[in-house]
């Protein structure tokens, strides 16, 4: 994506930047996986609604990066 020019160097860096957050409050069970026990007893309510995506809207044109 980079190399495409789709993803900056600074957006690929804040993406490798928040993984290693991630994997690290993994690893320390630490952040929102600090109550292991909840989230593997989580189970969806039956009652709820089944989630649907939104539905396509039309986007702008897009235009293809130089030299693609």
């Amino acid at each position: 994506m980079r190399r495409l020019s789709i993803v900056s160097d600074t957006e690929h860096q804040a993406v490798d930047d928040a993984r290693a957050q991630v994997l690290a409050m993994l690893a320390d069970r630490a952040g929102v996986f600090a109550h292991v026990e909840r989230w593997a007893a989580w189970a969806w309510e039956p009652a709820w609604p089944t989630p649907r995506l939104p539905r396509p809207t039309v986007a702008a044109k897009r235009v293809a990066p130089a030299g693609g």
